[in-house]
């Protein structure tokens, strides 16, 4: 069974940073597209960062640009969400997601749907 195991939530104050991890166990994601989204309460779940397969392409939400980043390393099967800067509207669970296509970078790589397997979520908590 594949499984997405996101870690590194907790709390954090204003300003401060934390970085999520996102190990898939079942199978091995190299290569394909890996997506953080989170959901705050009372809100839609949204996008926050994609990055594909090799990790020459990666894209932000335009709240987060310039404060988180997206990486990978294949070699140890994990993606990871550093995220600096924090503010208390980024206050949410963040899921790590995989598209199940492999070497595709899709046009669609911030919609929910582009994506085949999600992982339970991480609570990140910033105070103010």
């Amino acid at each position: 069974q594949v499984q997405l195991v996101e870690s590194g939530g907790g709390l954090v104050q204003a300003g401060g940073s934390l970085r999520l991890s996102c190990t898939p166990s079942g199978r091995t994601f190299s290569t394909n597209t890996m997506g953080w989204f989170r959901q705050a309460p009372g809100k839609e779940r949204e996008f926050v960062a994609a990055i594909s397969w090799g990790g020459r392409s990666t894209d932000y939400a335009d709240s987060v640009k310039g404060r988180f980043t997206i990486s990978r390393d294949n070699a140890k099967n994990t993606v990871y969400l550093q995220m600096n800067a924090l503010k208390p509207e980024d206050t949410a669970i963040y899921y790590c997601a995989a598209d199940s296509r492999s070497k595709y970078y899709s046009s669609s790589y911030y919609r929910s749907e582009s994506y085949a397997y999600w992982g339970q979520g991480t609570q990140v908590t910033v105070s103010s």
